[in-house]
């Protein structure tokens, strides 16, 4: 059974998801101004993946036949100084949210709630994704450095980067 804590927290987790579509929306728009258009799609295909993280912790809750509370998130960073700078920050970002799943699973196991610790399982394994994908591109970016034909490539790589919500 659902406890009112570890509702509060999927609560939390869910509109924590929604605002972190934010995020890398707000990453797209700088990269879209610096003409930047392959890693732009990069963080527009990124937030639509957490949209579709947030839906999934919000139609788990109603499951339960619990109710699922949306909240406002303060406004995300808009401002970067550079591709390398956006990155770090998401990569930054990505480990606060693993931190945050590591945390509601420590609570659906000290409650002995089987049910979310199932469902969490999943979350946890996205993360070990997320992070890994945010790291490969900061490495690349770093060996890059000024190079334009190899910053090219990557752009045109992560121009082609779709998202197809995996079956459940």
């Amino acid at each position: 059974m659902l406890s009112e804590n570890l509702l509060a927290k999927l609560n939390e987790q869910m509109n924590y998801e929604f605002y972190s579509s934010q995020v890398y929306l707000a990453m797209a728009g700088y990269c879209s101004s610096e003409s930047f258009d392959g890693f732009a799609n990069f963080f527009i295909v990124q937030a639509e993946e957490e949209k579709f993280h947030a839906m999934k912790i919000f139609h788990f809750i109603n499951t339960l036949g619990k109710r699922a509370h949306v909240s406002g998130m303060e406004d995300p960073q808009n401002k970067y100084t550079s591709l390398l700078d956006a990155f770090e920050h998401a990569f930054a970002h990505e480990q606060t949210v693993t931190k945050r799943i590591y945390e509601l699973s420590d609570i659906a196991w000290n409650e002995r709630e089987h049910a979310t610790i199932n469902f969490l399982k999943w979350f946890i394994d996205e993360q070990v994704e997320e992070e890994a994908t945010f790291d490969s591109i900061i490495q690349k970016l770093r060996r890059i450095d000024n190079d334009s034909n190899a910053f090219y490539m990557l752009d045109a790589q992560l121009a082609q980067r779709t998202f197809t919500p995996p079956a459940e």
